[in-house]
């Protein structure tokens, strides 16, 4: 979780999550050109005396969250929140590989570019380009060489609109 923005670097997913498991983890959510600064965690047994060195060489200084401060934790855990009760609790993956991952990757595409973000004021956080719409008759209505498309999400669990040029 980008602290700036409500962006997801990264998402993943294990049953037994261990500090050899989170290094490549963190790897692939910071690429080499990153400009991050810190990398803040809780004090986590998976975070481990062994990767916050590891973690160190990746540019980053660990910051750890206070001791018994839930609250210092709460930019990661809303996303997770919001992750659990718009996606994890409709949906039962099923135990056929990597159908976890599909969901979550699903999930955080809608996150980032069909999900309004009250923090946003409310906004998506990578919005589409806009269309090219020229001016209108009408306020409301829309041009008619526009048309309004539905694609739904996880099946059906959220959609997405978006506007789309109408065929000649």
């Amino acid at each position: 979780m980008e602290h700036a923005t409500p962006s997801i670097l990264h998402v993943n997913a294990t049953a037994h999550p261990t500090a050899q498991w989170t290094l490549p983890q963190l790897r692939e959510a910071m690429p080499s050109d990153h400009g991050y600064r810190f990398l803040i965690h809780d004090r986590d047994r998976i975070f481990s005396q062994q990767l916050d060195p590891q973690v160190r060489k990746l540019g980053p200084r660990v910051l750890k969250t206070p001791v018994r401060s839930p609250q210092a934790n709460a930019h990661c855990q809303r996303p997770l929140g919001t992750l659990r009760r718009e996606c994890l609790d409709c949906m039962i993956p099923l135990p056929e590989a990597h159908h976890l991952q599909r969901l979550l990757k699903a999930w955080v595409q809608h996150y980032h570019h069909g999900r309004p973000h009250m923090a946003l004021g409310p906004g998506i956080p990578q919005p589409p380009p806009p269309l090219p719409t020229p001016l209108q008759a009408y306020r409301h209505r829309l041009s008619e060489h526009l048309r309004v498309v539905v694609h739904p999400i996880l099946g059906g669990l959220h959609y997405e609109y978006r506007l789309d040029k109408q065929a000649a």
